[in-house]
């Protein structure tokens, strides 16, 4: 089946347990793909070709004796390179841990390798998960177009996923980096809300902000990987004990009646007129799917977009207190100075970003007492160039308008799920959210994927691949 590679995590896995397919063929195929394409793309860090071969063996071996894990059973898989395994190296985008081979699985890992998943390899990312490659590393290639930007800092899932390299990856989300490859690449992806996936054995760019979730083609893929990772972990007690959803089971439930808040304003002001008129028709959409758009006024997020740096610099700071003053000259300067900044935060400024960060998050809770979820941009402007992203920074809040719609539900902890909404006039994906209040990814991926029902944009393929 030459054409494997179009079909969505759900519908493989399907033809695998029905052994229309092997996962030997699929993990092939995708093997074959990655060896013919990523010296193009350079989506991965290390490619775990043997591993996944045996990988895909046993899980043919045990369906074929009537065993079967779950969904992601005989899936070829990518993991970002910073989370734990103990048959591969865990780069974390550095040089300073070039050589770092922790020989154990973090919690995510390893409840993939549970469920069976193939793991075709680590995928590449941004120095310490922040806002650039190491400049010693050449990023991943958007597969639309190779002068636009592949979105921080999980680009290597983002391009891998779209790039069909992989059926499902992870990504880390902290500012928006789950967010940000989605829309660039044309993928879905969930950052979940806190609390819900461990991240007990994955390196931390923020212990406070820092959230993992799936990236895949679909919501109902999206669904089918969160299923697998969500859980309480006692190696982080920050996780949440309390069931697990079935999320793909119930993805079907529809969204008739789910009140959705719209603040027009907000999707408009100092917003690229082709964003909003994106968002728009996916609230369109969603209301003839039966879900009631309902006016709102988001609540100011001004102060903890501004202060969102500081505030991932000093836990920045905490996860490389290992390392960086024995280990500096390996540091590209941009981690670099986010490590300074979280070095000369004082206690007391600390302090006055956390007040205002729950004042935030309280102001989004009473919002949400009023609507189920509420509808954004993802960015507000189209995936941009990378000579555009060599130059964010030099203008006063040029960074801050980028993760103006993002960094908020870091800081707040809430859920999102972005989904592929068009196209631009040079054919480069649209992307927009549906944020919930805090336990609420299931309602979310139920919309996502009621959206991706009556649209087709999750489902084109990317002309590098």
């Amino acid at each position: 089946m030459s054409d494997l590679h179009e079909l969505m995590l759900t519908e493989v896995a399907a033809k695998i347990q029905s052994r229309e397919v092997s996962a030997a063929e699929v993990t092939a195929h995708t093997l074959a793909r990655i060896e013919r394409l990523d010296g193009t793309l350079r989506s991965y860090a290390t490619v775990m070709a043997d591993v996944a071969t045996e990988q895909a063996a046993q899980a043919d071996a045990e369906i074929a004796g009537g065993t079967v894990r779950g969904p992601l059973h005989g899936i070829p898989f990518g993991l970002k390179d910073l989370c734990l395994t103990r048959d591969a190296p865990t780069h974390v985008g550095s040089v300073a841990l070039r050589d770092w081979s922790p020989g154990v699985d973090g919690t995510v890992t390893a409840r993939l390798r549970e469920a069976g998943t193939v793991f075709a390899g680590k995928l590449q990312m941004t120095e310490g998960a922040y806002a650039v490659h190491h400049p010693s590393i050449t990023p991943p290639v958007n597969p639309w177009h190779p002068d636009y930007w592949t979105g921080v800092s999980s680009s290597g899932s983002g391009v891998g996923t779209a790039a069909r390299l992989c059926y499902g990856s992870l990504g880390t989300d902290t500012g928006g980096s789950i967010r940000f490859p989605s829309q660039a690449c044309g993928v879905t992806g969930l950052k979940p809300g806190r609390g819900l996936v461990s991240r007990a054995g994955a390196f931390a760019l923020s212990e406070t902000l820092d959230h993992i979730g799936p990236m895949a083609r679909s919501a109902a893929d999206c669904a089918a990987i969160l299923g697998v990772i969500a859980g309480y972990d006692p190696d982080d007690p920050t996780t949440v004990n309390a069931p697990v959803p079935d999320y793909l089971g119930t993805i079907d439930a529809g969204i008739e009646g789910m009140r959705i808040g719209l603040d027009e304003a907000y999707c408009s002001e100092d917003v690229d007129p082709r964003v909003t008129a994106m968002v728009m028709h996916a609230a369109d959409v969603l209301r003839g799917r039966g879900a009631d758009i309902k006016p709102i006024a988001f609540p100011d997020a001004t102060v903890v977009v501004d202060r969102w740096i500081d505030f991932c610099g000093a836990d920045t700071a905490i996860a490389h207190e290992p390392y960086f003053a024995e280990r500096k000259a390996d540091y590209g300067p941009v981690l670099s100075s986010l490590i300074e900044v979280g070095l000369a935060l004082s206690g007391v400024d600390h302090a006055r970003i956390v007040i205002e960060r729950d004042k935030f998050a309280g102001a989004l809770d009473a919002v949400f007492a009023d609507v189920d979820a509420i509808l954004i941009p993802s960015q507000p402007y189209p995936t941009p160039t990378n000579a555009f992203m060599d130059t964010l920074g030099a203008e006063e809040g040029s960074v801050e308008r980028l993760i103006s719609f993002t960094a908020p539900h870091d800081m707040a902890g809430t859920p999102a799920v972005c989904l592929p909404g068009g196209f631009d006039e040079d054919s480069l994906p649209l992307g927009f959210q549906i944020v919930g209040p805090k336990r609420s990814e299931e309602r979310l991926l139920q919309a996502g994927h009621a959206y991706q029902q009556d649209t087709d944009w999750h489902s084109r393929t990317p002309p590098a691949a």
